[in-house]
């Protein structure tokens, strides 16, 4: 009767059991579910700014913010250059076929402020961006901006000139063509150097998805007896970005530049050109600089600029924490953003911020207050 009784019981309790398991499987799938929606919201790509903590509160040389507004000042510095010396920037740009067949395409257009862009307008919307701040924080220079000259590019600004250059400009093939585009360009003004020797122009080639937010006339002043300057990180597989590279324009410094970069495209074209098409120039930038015999590469690791003889060529190392921050290293490696940053980079999915800080920064005219809303907002990813 008890064995009975017993099994009576248990009968009766395994719809129960089934029950509970069921209930807690479900339980369990939600909870996961509300895990997982998080997850997708941060990998989509934002078509408005969202701003967050701002890295580097607390710690000193950090620019500190609430919200938008600037709590310490940035360091300006002096360009001290001399009465015969000018700074121009030269960018690589072009626009592509398949943009242009997009130009009525109104499912691409994009918002930032109160202007609408389609896939053209929006590089020409970051192209006219980087000359503004350029044209703020440097009004002297000039800028050259190196085209396709089969690219209908048309810019009418002060100080700004197209500078075409045959070459294949096909996405797969821009970072190579860039480094050769770099070689003509200095060889060009190399030749006009000799005729006119008394104009020094001194060279900073880089991205145009920049904004140069100081004056970098100091460079040249600060370290006279460099070639070439690159910028580094704590990377060890790209140590080296290739956004921001400065030339000195005396002949000599020109010559040994031109011959550094003749080895770095020689590499390239040898050892990388199967890399990402992003990736290729930094990778033999790194090859070329880490090839010299006892290279010291655990200098990449400290934010301090040195200056080292790559092949005969007097190359000057500037740390990214200054002269090419971005907004993702800046919440990680960079611990925030100095106070004396002097230029920053939007790169990958992050050229909506550079339109809404150029938005800000021209109702505000407050480049600090700028800078909190870009250290805000930069962890996030955008729609361009």
């Amino acid at each position: 009767m008890k064995i009975f009784n017993g099994w009576r019981r248990f009968i009766f309790g395994l719809p129960l059991l089934f029950i509970l398991i069921h209930m807690y499987s479900v339980m369990d799938l939600y909870k996961n579910s509300k895990m997982e929606v998080p997850h997708r919201q941060l990998n989509k790509k934002l078509d408005h700014l969202i701003l967050g903590p701002a890295a580097g509160q607390g710690l000193s040389n950090r620019l500190q913010c609430e919200g938008t507004k600037a709590l310490n000042r940035t360091r300006a510095s002096n360009s001290r250059l001399g009465l015969d010396e000018s700074i121009a920037f030269v960018t690589v740009f072009t626009i592509y076929n398949s943009s242009l067949n997009n130009v009525n395409d109104k499912s691409s257009s994009i918002v930032v402020g109160n202007a609408s862009y389609n896939k053209v307008d929006r590089s020409m919307a970051v192209l006219n961006v980087f000359i503004n701040f350029i044209q703020v924080a440097m009004p002297k220079s000039k800028v050259f901006i190196v085209t396709d000259p089969a690219s209908d590019l048309s810019v009418h600004r002060n100080r700004v000139s197209l500078y075409p250059i045959q070459g294949e400009y096909s996405r797969d093939k821009l970072m190579l063509q860039r480094i050769r585009s770099y070689i003509i360009f200095l060889e060009s003004k190399l030749q006009k150097l000799h005729q006119k020797p008394r104009n020094i122009t001194h060279y900073i080639f880089s991205d145009s998805d920049i904004a140069v937010v100081d004056d970098l006339g100091h460079i040249f002043s600060d370290h006279p007896n460099f070639d070439l300057a690159l910028t580094f990180r704590n990377n060890k597989a790209q140590p080296l970005n290739s956004g921001f590279i400065a030339v000195r324009g005396t002949p000599d410094s020109i010559l040994r530049a031109k011959l550094f970069l003749q080895e770095v495209l020689k590499i390239y074209s040898s050892k990388y050109l199967t890399a990402s098409r992003m990736l290729g120039d930094q990778l033999a930038l790194a090859w070329v600089v880490k090839s010299k015999p006892h290279f010291d590469a655990s200098r990449f690791a400290k934010p301090q600029a040195f200056s080292e003889d790559i092949g005969g060529t007097s190359v000057l190392f500037l740390p990214c924490a200054l002269y090419n921050w971005t907004p993702p290293e800046g919440a990680g490696q960079f611990h925030g953003m100095p106070l004396d940053v002097k230029v920053v980079h939007f790169k990958g999915s992050r050229k909506r911020l550079m339109l809404e800080s150029w938005n800000f920064y021209s109702s505000s005219i407050d480049i600090e207050d700028m800078l909190c809303l870009i250290l805000g907002s930069g962890r996030t990813k955008y729609d361009f």
